[in-house]
């Protein structure tokens, strides 16, 4: 199961895109609300979660998602149960999806280090301070993280994330069907 992990303030297009594009490619998807069930976005539009974050069963899980947004990505980090989520994840060799602003949460704990990332233009200092080496990508994987720039290309994230969990002839099938771009 892939959770998508939404807090108030998160970036709708950066979560809900990909949320689209993996259930396209028949990958089991969740929304997981951190700050409740009901979760506003960035710009206010309220989004109902499939579950809230205490509910996700982490023998469950294959990856997880954190979209960016403000204050969504700090939301995100100061919760407790994200980072155990994200801890996990990484302990278990999971992928971790993360976009905008949210790749920062990862590279605070320094989970970045060493590792190609990218991320919103904002936020890119703070992947540097934190060991990454900057990619010119817009989206990008480097071992079990995949990272990307921002809302302008959350299909195309979504489509990497597909890409990594189901086929790569399964995520160019939904890139033809969508008529997305590179």
């Amino acid at each position: 199961m892939v959770y998508v992990l939404i807090a108030e303030g998160f970036e709708l297009v950066e979560a809900l895109a990909p949320v689209d594009i993996l259930r396209r490619a028949k990958i089991e998807t969740r929304l997981a609300g951190v700050t409740g069930r009901r979760v506003a976005a960035s710009n206010g539009v309220a989004v109902e979660a499939d579950m809230e974050i205490g509910e996700i069963q982490e023998t469950d899980i294959t990856a997880i998602v954190l979209p960016g947004g403000l204050p969504g990505t700090l939301n995100l980090e100061n919760s407790p149960k994200v980072q155990a989520l994200i801890d996990h994840c990484v302990q278990q060799g999971k992928l971790v999806g993360a976009i905008c602003a949210a790749p920062s949460i990862l590279a605070h704990k320094g989970l970045l280090n060493g590792q190609e990332a990218t991320a919103f233009p904002n936020f890119q200092k703070d992947l540097e301070e934190g060991g990454a080496k900057l990619s010119a990508q817009y989206v990008c994987r480097d071992g079990q993280f995949i990272t990307a720039r921002g809302m302008g290309v959350s299909t195309q994230f979504g489509l990497k994330l597909a890409e990594v969990l189901a086929s790569p002839e399964q995520a160019e099938e939904i890139r033809s069907s969508i008529q997305c771009e590179g």
